[in-house]
């Protein structure tokens, strides 16, 4: 279990996490969200110990980190694909690590086959691929077979292939009854991956939730409409009716269901080709919910902004 109470740290007069608290469950995939800045980083540093807390504390089997007396046994952790020396081999690599935890070579062989490496074993690092880069980190973050395994952005630079691997490896060690925290900022695979989730925004916590609670809190169901007269319905839907232009001849509408688009239609008998109800998606509840918390905001090209009737 890693467990944060009121984690906050400062950098000179810059807050970077604010009285952060949540707990990691085992048995349980937690995806761990955030736009750029919120303290993820910093967040899971603290966790591991390489970062020290201006206030609070961080405790994995409630313990820190660095009081656990062989924590590579405790907590396999990625915050680095690239950490390995460029001049060893992957093989040279684990090995390296095994040595500081009398970890035996029948298990470094073992994560080498896990995470695919095997007839790459004697490969020097320098030579990696991102994914095969990202494959590394991860075998070293299993190397000794921890009850908890922390990992950020665990899919950077894999293939599909890769991804679904992931996805199947973090559900099947939470199902061993691990403890599993992952960042991300693919919403589209966190939603298949994650049981729980924990949202921070501009160092604080947002949401402490599963995914469907997140999505179903959000509203933001839509439904998307095919019509050769986009432009017209546009104007014509009622005040609170929010229109994206997906296409010339494309809309979606949220704040009004199908019935009342398709008799706002009918009424000036405008043509619908499609009329579909579209389910919220993790995405848009991130979006939503993280709105006032982005550090780098961009502006919408007006043709794409929409507009309320």
């Amino acid at each position: 279990m890693i467990r944060a109470e009121n984690l906050t740290k400062r950098y000179g007069d810059r807050t970077v996490v604010q009285d952060l608290s949540f707990t990691v469950r085992p048995g349980t995939v937690t995806g761990f969200l955030g736009p750029n800045g919120a303290g993820k980083s910093t967040t899971l540093r603290m966790i591991l110990g390489l970062d020290a807390p201006t206030r609070g504390r961080a405790t994995v089997d409630g313990h820190p980190y660095d009081r656990h007396r062989a924590p590579l046994t405790r907590v396999g952790a990625l915050l680095e694909a690239r950490s390995a020396h460029p001049g060893r081999s992957a093989h040279h690599h684990l090995m390296a690590l095994a040595h500081t935890h009398g970890i035996p070579r029948a298990r470094v062989e073992r994560v080498l086959a896990l995470t695919g490496l095997t007839h790459v074993a004697r490969t020097r690092v320098k030579g990696f691929s991102l994914g095969m880069g990202q494959r590394l980190g991860i075998a070293a973050a299993l190397l000794g077979d921890p009850a908890v395994v922390v990992l950020d952005e665990p899919v950077n630079g894999l293939d599909p292939e890769g991804v679904l691997w992931v996805r199947t490896l973090l559900k099947s060690l939470a199902a061993e009854g691990r403890t599993v925290l992952f960042s991300s900022h693919l919403m589209s695979e966190t939603a298949l991956t994650a049981d729980h989730l924990i949202v921070i925004g501009k160092g604080r916590l947002l949401a402490d939730t599963t995914v469907d609670a997140l999505v179903r809190s959000s509203g933001g169901a839509s439904v998307k409409v095919v019509t050769p007269e986009a432009d017209r319905l546009r104007t014509l839907l009622p005040p609170g009716a929010r229109v994206t232009a997906e296409a010339p001849d494309t809309l979606l509408v949220t704040g009004l269901d199908a019935p009342g688009i398709g008799r706002a239609a009918a009424a000036h008998a405008l043509p619908i080709h499609e009329l579909t109800p579209q389910a919220p998606s993790l995405e848009q509840a991130f979006m939503d919910l993280t709105r006032d918390a982005v550090e780098y905001r961009t502006e919408r090209r007006p043709e794409h902004q929409g507009a309320a009737a």
